[in-house]
């Protein structure tokens, strides 16, 4: 096995497509192919499904390619310390619920890399689809919640692809609303409290599960109803429409700006918001820093 072989994989996967991968490295197609082959048949694996329509990675592919891109990471590690060699670009993966501390943590962690050249992803998205990034290696890590009402189906998702589910921190549910709003004013707030207003909520896609959802209660009748797919579009409705979102309650005004405001929601439920790995792979050293910052920003909290 050669460090090229691991390379010409990552990119395969990456691009997936093998003659865009031979391109970005100057080769023929047919050497790239017989690279990889070579690896497979050396150990004994097949990583990629060929087909008319093109490549996909296999589940022990998947399993691979985590470990060549801990090698490949290390690999750059060596060069830079002790060749003075420049490496190619630093690459970090996050797939997450619509929380500020998460995009707190990312950035703190992108400051700390010192990386002249970096490709960062912070993948703001439907809950199943932070799943499916985690489990087929799209990204390192998930940030995701749980409480009593979903906690059984999203544990069997995670189970089904092979994947772990670590707690940050437990939080009190909390709303988000604009800071002029009408509900401003109370300490905090009921249920019926919010009747007369729009609840804001992301939309979730194909997997429109309650239990997918990413807002707690979301069986709760309401008669006015924003579903929206980014945060700037639902702060925004907030503002514009007096509405609110039952949320975790942590923002950072610092990135989010002043005009949001969360108030404590009285009911008998709760957030657990944690991270997901896949269960087979050792975090890159770039996931382990991530999740100690995170940890850091999140201890203590009582909400989220």
């Amino acid at each position: 096995m050669t460090i090229k072989q691991l390379q010409y994989v990552v990119t395969v996967a990456e691009e997936g497509n093998i003659t865009a991968a031979a391109k970005k490295f100057f080769v023929a197609q047919p050497s790239l192919t017989t690279a990889i082959r070579e690896l497979e048949n050396e150990y004994n694996i097949t990583i990629f499904m060929r087909s008319n329509k093109g490549i996909k990675l296999t589940s022990e592919g998947e399993e691979f390619l985590g470990y060549a891109r801990q090698v490949l990471e290390q690999t750059n590690l060596i060069e830079e310390r002790y060749r003075g060699k420049e490496s190619g670009k630093l690459k970090f993966f996050v797939s997450a619920q619509h929380y500020s501390f998460a995009v707190e943590a990312f950035v703190e962690l992108l400051k700390n890399s010192g990386a002249d050249k970096y490709e960062f992803h912070m993948r703001e998205t439907q809950t199943f689809n932070i799943i499916d990034d985690v489990a087929h290696l799209r990204s390192e890590i998930g940030i995701l919640y749980l409480n009593r009402f979903n906690e059984e189906v999203i544990m069997k998702t995670l189970r089904d692809n092979n994947l772990t589910f670590t707690p940050l921190f437990k939080a009190e549910p909390h709303v988000f609303i604009g800071k002029n709003s009408p509900l401003a004013k109370k300490k905090y707030l009921t249920l019926e409290d919010l009747k007369p207003y729009p609840r804001l909520s992301y939309e979730q896609g194909s997997h429109n599960s309650f239990y997918f959802a990413e807002e707690i209660l979301s069986t709760v009748d309401c008669d006015k109803e924003l579903v929206v797919l980014d945060r700037a579009t639902l702060f925004n409705m907030l503002i514009g429409l007096n509405g609110y979102t039952i949320c975790s309650g942590v923002i950072n005004e610092e990135l989010n700006g002043p005009n949001i405001i969360a108030k404590k929601l009285k009911v008998d439920d709760y957030m657990e918001i944690g991270y997901i790995l896949p269960g087979s792979i050792h975090p890159s050293h770039l996931t382990s820093e991530y999740i100690e910052i995170l940890s850091a920003l999140t201890a203590g909290k009582k909400k989220a």
